[in-house]
């Protein structure tokens, strides 16, 4: 599991500059105009997009193949790209954390002290939820369709979500539905308990899918 982890991680170290270059310039974009939580989850995203990647970089190389004649499990396989995905989402929130206060306090768009830093920390949490739950949607597509013919779905598998979290959030106002701030804030904290939990079953499904696919 560890050399399949680290296969992709070396394989996308030789991107990781560009990506680090275009995360420091979207900074200057954004954190003024969506302040700092924006930048960051936005951050947390792209990088765990970069999970997908690692699918174009074992097709162009034959590696699926080759590793499928090796002492490896297909359900190692699948799993191993599930740790990849936690691992570049957990990276963009460090990174997000990092370079998105630096830039807030430099611009003026991030205000210091306790409720600001809670603030922030919970975002994270939240970034960190949708980067890894939609992410986990994406791999199943990647191993059904392929790294280059499921981008169409893949973008579908971005946006759902967030059409979904919008419809109920508009259904509550319609409604009068309401949380209270205690109640949202712990909603909000365990997101990436429910992120990991709907990892889960999208790992399932990926195993059944990766499975039944010949080479």
């Amino acid at each position: 599991m560890k050399s399949l982890v680290l296969k992709d991680l070396y394989n996308i170290g030789h991107n990781a500059k560009s990506l680090v270059f275009m995360l420091i310039v979207l900074t200057v974009a954004i954190v003024p105009t969506s302040g700092v939580g924006g930048y960051l989850v936005m951050c947390t995203i792209l990088c765990s997009m970069m999970t997908i990647t690692t699918f174009t970089f074992d097709d162009m190389a034959g590696w699926t193949p080759y590793a499928l004649v090796m002492p490896v499990t297909r359900k190692a396989v699948v799993l191993a790209k599930y740790v990849v995905l936690a691992v570049f989402s957990t990276a963009g929130v460090a990174f997000g954390l990092v370079t998105g206060g630096i830039m807030g306090a430099v611009m003026g768009a991030y205000t210091s002290g306790v409720s600001a830093i809670a603030e922030l920390a919970v975002t994270a949490l939240v970034g960190w939820a949708v980067s890894f739950g939609t992410g986990s949607m994406a791999i199943p597509l990647v191993f059904r369709f392929g790294a280059e013919r499921a981008r169409i779905l893949l973008i579908l598998s971005y946006l759902i979500p967030g059409a979904l979290f919008a419809a109920v959030y508009g259904l509550m106002e319609m409604t009068g539905l309401s949380l209270s701030h205690g109640m949202l804030t712990a909603l909000l904290c365990a997101s990436p308990l429910a992120a990991l939990a709907w990892g889960g079953v999208m790992y399932q499904i990926a195993c059944g899918i990766f499975a039944r696919k010949e080479y």
